[in-house]
């Protein structure tokens, strides 16, 4: 028996992605068996991509005694899911820990080193990070110390580089690293382009968002420029235009460099991780969905990763989402059949109001969605037409 896949994106602001999951469903039953229904809730990398993996089944969850991004004590939870490690950046580099005391000037990632070093302690053999939500611009050098890479300034003192001290680099050493991480494949996702610096790059279109000033983010676009230099005299590797090497403060560009890490777009990562294609061969349906749903959505974000994986497998979808903007054309091009819209909402309001609002919308978007699949699926799953038809 075909099942309908429901894989949504989290409606930033509103739900998490497994809220939407538990409303999506909840709504479906009233036309289709549980059992029919297939519930993935997915993040692109940021913060809640650790708390989608924990429900798959055969997930197990660690915690790990790390340091923030100002190097004080703190812990991080990951997750392993057969011989894979999911990472969050943002759980020893992210906002949250910032509380808007630090700069990224000062902040570092060593603790997401820490973590990646806990997970190659019990076997695993491949480590996804997610690069999303830093507080940081330091290249990722600091991932790469907490692993074992020494930098050397030009007195040939070992040193800790953040993002104001990136060009005082001379030399690096990267020999404990790779004898760390032999056998272990490191992947890295994103869902930006951005290059490791310059117009484009990890300061000028992020650090104003973690609260560089104009004057320091132009001074951390310099300091990246000349470690991007050091890096490629001393390991011969040049990430300075790596698409997506902008991420997470050119964390990005840092982990290829020092880890030989491959980047990809979050949701290619977290399908292939989970066998979507496999799953949409037992699959009539799917349903994705976000909290705005426009344009950008179909430039490589979760619903764009997904629908056009299920139109390779002939599978149909549909999308749910909080906005939507009807200036998007051809979406059957893009394998979706159909869009509802939960609606907007008043910021104005109380949170508490906000959140009951929204709930109330999205349940009406999902019950219209599941009615539209009723009527397309009808005899082909296990249906059950609600009572108030």
């Amino acid at each position: 028996m075909k099942k309908i896949i429901v894989i949504p994106d989290s409606f930033k602001g509103t739900f998490s992605s497994v809220e939407v999951c538990r409303i999506i469903k909840e709504e479906f039953t009233k036309y289709f068996s549980s059992g029919d229904i297939i519930a993935i809730p997915v993040a692109d990398g940021g913060e809640g991509t650790v708390e989608c993996f924990r429900r798959l089944k055969d997930a197990s969850a660690f915690t790990v005694e790390t340091t923030g991004p100002l190097m004080e004590k703190t812990e991080a939870s990951y997750v392993v899911y057969r011989n894979t490690a999911v990472i969050e950046l943002a759980s020893a580099a992210g906002f949250s820990l910032a509380k808007g005391k630090s700069s990224p000037l000062k902040t570092t990632t060593y603790g997401v080193g820490t973590i990646i070093r806990d997970a190659v302690s019990r076997g695993c053999t491949r480590i996804i990070l997610g690069l999303g939500g830093s507080c940081t611009n330091d290249a990722g050098a600091g991932i790469a110390a907490a692993l074992g890479t020494v930098f050397f300034d030009s007195s040939g003192c070992a040193f800790i580089p953040v993002g104001e001290t990136l060009s005082q680099v001379k030399n690096i050493d990267t020999s404990e690293t790779e004898r760390l991480l032999s056998g272990v494949e490191v992947m890295g996702m994103c869902d930006t382009a951005s290059p490791m610096y310059g117009p484009e790059g990890a300061a000028f279109v992020f650090a104003p968002q973690k609260g560089a000033s104009p004057e320091e983010v132009k001074l951390l676009d310099r300091q990246l420029l000349s470690f991007s230099e050091t890096v490629k005299k001393c390991l011969g590797r040049d990430v300075s235009r790596l698409p997506g090497g902008g991420a997470a403060g050119a964390a990005g560009a840092g982990i290829a460099a020092f880890l030989s890490a491959e980047l990809r777009k979050g949701i290619d990562t977290i399908l292939d991780l989970i066998s979507f294609d496999d799953l949409l061969d037992q699959c009539s349906f799917v349903v994705t969905g976000e909290g705005k749903f426009d344009c950008q959505s179909l430039g490589g974000k979760a619903v764009s990763g997904i629908s056009a994986g299920a139109k390779k497998k002939g599978v149909p979808a549909i999308v749910i989402a909080g906005q939507y903007d009807r200036e998007i054309k051809n979406l059957s091009s893009y394998g979706i059949e159909a869009v509802f819209e939960a609606g907007k909402f008043d910021p104005n309001q109380p949170p508490d109001q906000i959140r009951r609002t929204c709930t109330a919308s999205l349940r009406r978007a999902a019950e219209d969605a599941g009615l539209f699949l009723y009527r397309r699926l009808s005899g082909s799953l296990t249906v059950k037409p609600s009572s108030d038809q």
